[in-house]
C-alpha cells in the first residue's frame, strides 16, 4: 500500500457525519515535539511537549504511548487516524469505523511517492482510558517521520527509530508484504541504543513490538490477523542449530529487547486507495476485508485490556516522567555521531532521577498548598514549619521509594536538590501565609502613621520649651509619614510603581525590626522586672508583719 503520510500538521478535523464528534475533536491536531533541520539533526520542542504532558489532567497519571514506525510511504498516518477514529468512538458509536463517505483526516496524509512525515508527531489530546483495575491512564499517539527516504541518513532513521521506541510502550513496526532479514536487521541496528540505556539492568528495555505486515499477499499461507501472523512471526524468529550466527544473533537481540511480540497481518486495502489521486479515505472506497481486520488489529492495541502502560526499568512512568526522558535522550542523539554506551546509560539514569525528583516535588507543593494555598486562611508560623517537616519527610520518601538507575551515589545529587527545592519552596509558601497575617498586610500604614503620631507627639513637647529646630524636624517627619501612607495605598489599588512600594514595605519593615520592636521588648521586660520586684516586695513586707 502506498497511501501515507503526515508532516504537514493539518489541524483540521474530520468532517464526520457526527455532529457530537465534531464537536469532541475541535482543537485536537497533530503537534511537531522532535523537529528534523535541514543539516541532519533533531531539536526537541519543549513548549509543545510540555503543553501535551504538563496538562493539568493527565501530568500525574501513568502514559501509554502508541507508536506507528517504519519505511517512508507506507500507510503509517493513514492507519493513526483509524486509531484515534476508534479512541473517539469506542463506546458512543455502533461501529467506530466511521461511515461509508467520510472523509479520513487527522494526522496529515497523502498519497504518492514523495515523503510527508519529518521529525515524530504526538496528537495533542490525550485520551483518558480506564483499565480493567479501575485505574485512570493517559492514552498517546505517535506517528513517526519514515525511514529509508532519499533525504535521510542513517543515523537520522536510527535517531528517530531509537527515539520512538524508547518513548513508547507499544511499538508498531510497520512493513509492507513480508517479514525479510533485512528488517531484522534494521530492527536490531534502531533498539540497540535502548538495549545499552538498560545494559546495568536484567530488565528487558522495551515492552511490546507488532510486526504490523501490510499488503499481505499469501493468506492461504496464513491468514490475515493476529492468528496468521502468529504462524508468520514464529516462522521468521525460529533459531536452528545449522543457521549462521549472525541470524541467530539478530533474533537473540530482537527477543532480549521486548516483553512481549506479536505480529499482525494486514491486506491490501484496494486498487482505488493506491492508484486514485483524489482519495479522502472514505471507507466506500476501501475493500471490506482490510475494514474487517481493521476492527480486530485496532482494539487489539487500544482497548483497555490490551493497553500497556509506558514502563522504564521496571517502574511505571507518570506524563511529567516522560518528559523527563524526551529531554535526556534528546540531548545525546543531538551530535553529530550516534551515542555512545555510556552517555546512553547516563542520560536514562538522569532522566530516571529527574522524573522521581519532580513527583516528590510536586507531592509537597499539592500538600503545602492544600494547607496554606491562595484560599486558605492564615497558619501559625509554628504550625507551618510543622507541616511543612511533615510534607517534606513525606516528599524525601516518595524519591527513596522510587526505583531509580545509576546507584545510590549517582541519586544522592538529586536528593540533595530536592531538599534545596523544598525548601526554597517553602520560603515561597512562608511569603505566601504571610500575606494573609492582616497585621502584616496593614504593617506599612500602621508603622508609618505610628511615626506621625510620635512625631506629633514629640512636636508638642519640643513646642513647649521652645525647641522650635525640633519642632521643624518633627512636622517633616509627620509630613514625611503621611506621604509615605498615601504613596502606599495608591500603589496598592492601582498595581503601579510596585518597586517603590516594595522599597516603603522595606522602610516600615526595617523601622518596625530596628526601632518598634527593640522599643517594645526593652519596655516590656523593664514591665515585667518591676512587677517581679513589686510582687517581691510585697512577699517581703508580708513576711515581716
Amino acid at each position: 500500500m502506498e497511501v501515507d503520510q503526515p508532516d504537514g500538521i493539518r489541524g483540521t478535523m474530520a468532517k464526520s457525519q457526527e455532529p457530537d464528534l465534531d464537536a469532541k475533536l475541535l482543537g485536537a491536531r497533530p503537534i511537531s515535539v522532535v523537529v528534523a533541520t535541514q543539516n541532519h539533526t533533531f531539536e526537541l520542542d519543549e513548549k509543545a511537549l510540555e503543553e501535551i504532558l504538563l496538562d493539568e489532567s493527565v501530568r500525574d497519571k501513568k502514559v501509554a504511548v502508541v507508536s506507528v514506525a517504519g519505511a517512508f510511504r507506507k500507510g503509517k498516518s493513514f492507519l493513526l487516524d483509524f486509531f484515534l477514529r476508534y479512541l473517539d468512538r469506542e463506546g458512543t458509536f455502533a461501529d467506530w469505523v466511521g461511515g461509508e463517505t467520510e472523509a479520513l483526516e487527522g494526522f496529515s496524509w497523502r498519497g504518492g511517492s514523495e515523503r510527508d512525515t519529518t521529525g515524530i508527531l504526538l496528537w495533542s489530546k490525550p485520551y483518558i482510558k480506564t483499565l480493567p483495575n479501575g485505574e485512570e491512564i493517559a492514552v498517546l499517539l505517535m506517528d513517526t517521520q519514515g525511514a529509508f527516504d532519499s533525504s535521510s541518513t542513517v543515523k537520522d532513521c536510527a535517531t528517530i527509530f531509537a527515539l520512538s521506541t524508547m518513548t513508547s510502550s507499544t511499538q508498531i513496526y510497520n512493513l509492507t508484504q513480508n517479514i525479510q532479514e533485512d528488517d531484522l536487521q534494521h530492527l536490531q541496528l534502531f533498539t540497540e541504543y535502548g538495549k545499552l540505556a538498560m545494559e546495568e539492568s536484567n530488565i528487558k528495555p522495551f515492552q511490546r513490538l507488532v510486526f504490523l505486515v501490510r499488503d499481505w499477499s499469501f493468506p492461504y499461507e496464513a491468514p490475515y490477523g493476529a492468528e496468521g501472523g502468529s504462524n508468520v512471526l514464529e516462522k521468521r524468529l525460529r533459531m536452528t542449530e545449522m543457521q549462521h550466527s549472525e541470524l541467530m544473533q539478530v533474533r537473540k537481540h530482537i527477543k532480549s529487547c521486548f516483553n512481549d511480540i506479536g505480529c499482525f497481518l494486514m491486506p491490501h486495502p484496494g486498487l482505488k486507495v493506491a492508484t486514485n489521486p483524489s482519495f479522502d479515505g472514505s471507507l466506500r472506497d476501501i475493500d471490506d476485508e482490510f475494514k474487517t481486520q481493521l476492527r480486530e488489529l485496532i482494539p487489539s492495541v487500544l482497548s483497555a485490556d490490551n493497553l500497556v502502560v509506558k514502563s522504564i526499568n521496571g517502574g511505571e512512568v507518570t506524563c511529567r516522567g516522560l518528559l523527563e526522558y524526551f529531554k535526556a535522550y534528546m540531548k545525546i542523539f543531538q551530535g553529530e555521531e550516534l551515542p555512545q554506551p555510556k552517555s546512553m546509560l547516563l542520560a536514562t539514569a538522569e532522566a530516571n532521577n529527574l522524573a522521581a525528583l519532580a513527583t516528590s516535588k510536586d507531592a509537597y507543593t499539592k500538600r503545602m498548598e492544600k494547607l496554606c494555598g491562595g484560599d486558605t486562611p492564615y497558619l501559625a508560623p509554628h504550625e507551618l514549619e510543622k507541616k511543612h517537616t511533615e510534607a517534606k519527610e513525606a516528599s524525601l520518601a516518595i524519591f527513596h521509594g522510587t526505583r531509580k538507575m545509576g546507584g545510590s551515589e549517582f541519586s544522592k545529587e538529586y536528593l540533595d536538590r530536592l531538599e534545596k527545592e523544598v525548601n526554597e519552596a517553602f520560603v515561597n509558601f512562608e511569603k505566601l501565609n504571610d500575606g494573609k497575617n492582616i497585621f502584616n498586610a496593614a504593617r506599612t500604614p500602621a508603622v508609618f502613621f505610628t511615626v506621625v503620631v510620635l512625631g506629633y507627639f514629640f512636636a508638642s513637647v519640643f513646642a513647649s520649651v521652645g525647641l522650635l529646630s525640633f519642632v521643624r524636624m518633627c512636622n517633616l517627619v509627620i509630613w514625611a509619614g503621611l506621604l509615605a501612607i498615601v504613596v502606599w495605598a495608591y500603589i496598592r489599588f492601582s498595581g503601579e510603581f510596585r518597586d517603590f512600594g516594595a522599597k516603603l514595605d522595606h522602610a516600615a519593615e526595617l523601622i518596625w525590626d530596628e526601632v518598634f520592636l527593640p522599643a517594645y521588648n526593652a519596655a516590656f521586660k523593664r514591665g515585667v522586672e518591676a512587677v517581679i520586684a513589686s510582687r517581691s516586695q510585697s512577699q517581703s513586707a508580708q513576711k515581716r508583719d
